[in-house]
């Protein structure tokens, strides 16, 4: 077997969950730990190792993979690219920006920045997500409302999207956005812990700037307006669950029993149903709520049964 069961990856973070991944799951209930990262080989910032993901047989993914690249991840490639969470949303997010690859390439020593993306598996009704400023913000103005902390005048000047199962909206870099409460979601992101705190009052958080300090901080964020037709292109279409824009980042694909995977390093979540996973070497049985690791060396697989599953990649 070359495919690997994931157990539960939970760091603490700040925010709470409401028992969403423990019920998809079926782990124990972790109100502090509203987030599950999968196949990781990112660390929280500033706090490693926390957030690294361990195999069955005890080694840390990041090491095993540093001494076999080309059985994990193909030839030519040295690191995964990509970062999985499922994500258990509590309560609201803080509006919040992750920086671009330029801005983190120069100001925090990493060719990668956070651009985003949400496959939301449950939602609440009238469940809905912060997304971008819906007009432009000078920058003065944005920094009176992080430093006063203003958090009702913030909200304000963004789009409040409704969203519901089945819905997948990419996330550019620079773009504020709060995740609503009474929402599970799969996040795929590039493999970063980069975030710009523009609320954090509330949230048990002295600041939310990198240790850059704000002045420089908040010039990673998108202060113009999203208009209606631009958040339109941040969802994909009937054929392709995220738009073209997230091809430079990551790939994410729905997957049905009947399906065929290419060969490829990916993390396979399922999210309805229940079927198997097979391939040369791998006969895997597996139902909603599993995460899955595949390398590349499984070679091509196919997914049978009544199962519903997200593909994502870097």
């Amino acid at each position: 077997m070359t495919v690997e069961a994931l157990g539960a990856n939970q760091p603490e973070t700040f925010y709470r969950g409401a028992g969403r991944i423990a019920a998809f799951r079926n782990v124990p209930a972790l109100p502090d730990r509203p987030e599950d990262w999968v196949g990781s080989t990112t660390t929280r910032f500033g706090l490693a190792p926390s957030g690294l993901s361990t195999l069955a047989d005890g080694r840390v993914l990041a090491d095993a993979i540093a001494a076999d690249p080309r059985w994990w991840l193909g030839p030519e490639r040295t690191d995964t690219g990509v970062l999985v969470k499922l994500l258990d949303a509590g309560q609201r997010l803080p509006l919040h920006v992750h920086p671009d690859r330029r801005f983190a390439t120069t100001h925090l020593a990493s060719p990668y920045g956070k651009t985003e993306a949400w496959v939301i598996v449950e939602a609440r009704p009238d469940a809905y997500v912060h997304l971008g400023f819906d007009r432009d913000v000078a920058a003065e103005e944005l920094a009176g409302w992080v430093s006063g902390q203003k958090t009702d005048e913030m909200l304000a000047a963004t789009n409040k999207i409704p969203v519901a199962a089945g819905d997948a909206i990419l996330c550019p870099a620079g773009l504020p956005h709060a995740i609503g409460d009474g929402i599970l979601l799969v996040e795929v992101q590039e493999p970063t812990d980069f975030s710009v705190l523009l609320e954090y009052e509330g949230f048990g958080l002295a600041d939310g700037h990198l240790g850059l300090g704000y002045d420089l901080a908040l010039q990673c964020v998108d202060r113009n307006a999203w208009t209606p037709s631009r958040l339109a292109g941040l969802r994909g279409d009937a054929a392709h669950l995220l738009p073209p824009a997230a091809d430079e980042f990551f790939s994410a694909r729905r997957l049905y029993g009947g399906d065929r995977l290419a060969q490829g390093f990916s993390v396979l979540v399922a999210v309805a149903g229940e079927g198997r996973l097979r391939g040369e070497t791998d006969d895997l049985s597996l139902r909603r709520g599993d995460t899955l690791l595949v390398p590349y060396a499984a070679g091509p697989l196919v997914l049978e049964g009544q199962i519903e599953a997200i593909r994502l990649a870097g």
